[in-house]
């Protein structure tokens, strides 16, 4: 995901048209970075290919909700599998619009670097600040998750000094893959997707062989129409699609960035799809419905009903814990990402476009740290209301750089800058784009209007950060 240092990550690809910029005395707009972006080659840094950002898209995407989601959607019936299906056009159509931007300009960055040089520093900043506060936020709330799942392992009795020691090591393991450089990154990425999908697709598959019709239960369990079931079984599924960016925002660390960025979204994306539609049908299919509504694992009973005993929870809880522990793996490095894409153009401090062994360390650093914080005082406080409310903000946070960067894409369309687009695919990029926007609106919808009040004001907190960078930044 990172430089080798022998690339620079705007360099276009090899056999690919040079890649069209504006000329000006910007270096991020003119395509040549400064040294910093340079650095931190070595043996401990590595390009990605196909596999580990295709790795990279599914990690991220997929995380620890999954084990719960169908136990979550059963309340509406079977008619939440309509609900995943239209959910997975939309997140289809998102991945090939990342796909599209980041062939015509395959820096890292993603959604920062497509909203800047569309509508300015200022929309810029404002994906860069959101997508940086999600992540983070996200590793915190990942974390704590997992003790859920380590506890079925390793009991911690209920201690909160046992079950925040052990969020801690949760969050600074993938840290610390990532401080050793891009080529650990993908590493762990790799084998803890493979890990996890394999499981997952067991159960899936698995559990065709013992699919009885009879546990399906009713195709609409709730009163009202099918449009309201689906729209209501859609809100709980939407951000499980969450991470359909990752590639891009990597973009400059992924050999040949223009061709493989899009096939690795589009194929993680639809990897992601398999697994949570057939997971949960199978799910659906093999424990009965009334015992679904209230179950606390499904997959645990899904697992104790296709095989029998009790060990199903042991091993989906092993299956749970590579699943986030990849995911933080991920986050951990588009947080790092996002922040060194802006500070290399100013927007934030200098320090987080310094890389070490193709990584921003001192951007990972900051992650984790201040995911251990929001940690720590999770398990102090002795109340999670905060921490509850700021995992609630990134569900609105964490689309608005996909909002922007559709309108984005959309401007490179309508203006007419036919250079940056194939004209050939002009009528398709544009039905595209207006199809994601649609989508990322959905998911600001779904978001509620808790999350979309505070988390305007989380998002507008950045301006007096904005405000400072850019004073200094015309200083100088």
């Amino acid at each position: 995901m990172h430089d080798t240092g022998t690339v620079s990550p705007s360099a276009p690809a090899p056999g690919s048209p040079a890649l069209a910029l504006p000329q000006g005395p910007d270096s991020a707009r003119t395509g040549h970075l400064p040294s910093a972006e340079r650095e931190g080659g070595g043996r401990h840094a590595r390009r990605f290919g196909l596999p580990v950002a295709t790795a990279l898209v599914m990690g991220n995407i997929i995380g620890g909700g999954i084990f719960l989601l169908p136990a979550s959607v059963a309340p509406y019936g079977t008619i939440s599998l309509v609900a995943f299906g239209v959910l997975t056009a939309g997140a289809i159509a998102l991945a090939l619009v990342f796909g599209r931007l980041a062939q015509r300009d395959p820096r890292t960055g993603g959604p920062y670097v497509y909203v800047r040089e569309a509508f300015g520093d200022f929309a810029g900043f404002l994906a860069a600040w959101s997508y940086w506060i999600t992540s983070w936020v996200s590793n915190a709330a990942l974390a704590v998750t997992a003790v859920g799942y380590l506890d079925v392992l390793l009991p911690l009795h209920g201690s909160p000094w046992l079950m925040m020691t052990a969020a801690l090591v949760v969050q600074w393991l993938p840290a610390l893959a990532n401080l050793a450089g891009t080529r650990y990154v993908g590493a762990v990425q790799l084998v803890s997707t493979v890990l996890k999908f394999v499981p997952l697709l067991l159960v899936a598959i698995g559990g065709l062989f013992f699919f009885d019709p009879d546990n399906l239960g009713p195709f609409q369990a709730t009163e009202g129409g099918a449009l309201g079931a689906v729209s209501a079984s859609a809100a709980i599924l939407l951000f499980s699609y969450l991470g359909v960016e990752s590639a891009a925002v990597s973009a400059g660390e992924v050999r040949n960035p223009r061709r493989n960025v899009g096939r690795a979204t589009v194929l993680g994306t639809l990897g992601a799809a398999l697994v949570y539609l057939l997971g949960t049908l199978a799910v659906f299919g093999t424990v009965p419905h009334d015992k679904l509504l209230t179950s606390s694992a499904p997959f645990t009973d899904a697992v104790n009903a296709m095989f029998g005993g009790t060990w199903g929870g042991a091993a989906v809880a092993c299956a749970a814990l590579v699943s986030i522990v990849g995911a933080l793996n991920g986050w951990t490095l588009l947080s790092a990402q996002t922040a060194y894409a802006a500070a290399r153009d100013g927007l934030f401090p200098a320090r987080f476009a310094v890389k070490r062994r193709g990584v921003s360390t001192f951007g990972v650093t900051v992650t984790v740290v201040l995911a251990s914080l929001l940690t720590v005082y999770n398990y102090m406080a002795g109340t999670a209301r905060v921490f509850e409310i700021l995992v609630l903000v990134t569900t609105f946070t964490a689309t608005v750089p996909y909002l922007l960067a559709t309108a984005a894409q959309l401007y490179f369309l309508v203006s007419g800058q036919r250079d940056r687009v194939r004209p050939a695919r002009l009528a398709r990029d544009a039905v595209l784009a207006v199809a994601a926007f649609g989508f990322s609106m959905w998911l600001l919808a779904g978001s509620g209007y808790a999350a979309v009040y505070q988390g305007v004001l989380f998002l507008f907190a950045g301006v007096l950060v904005y405000a400072w960078m850019s004073a200094r930044k015309a200083r100088a």
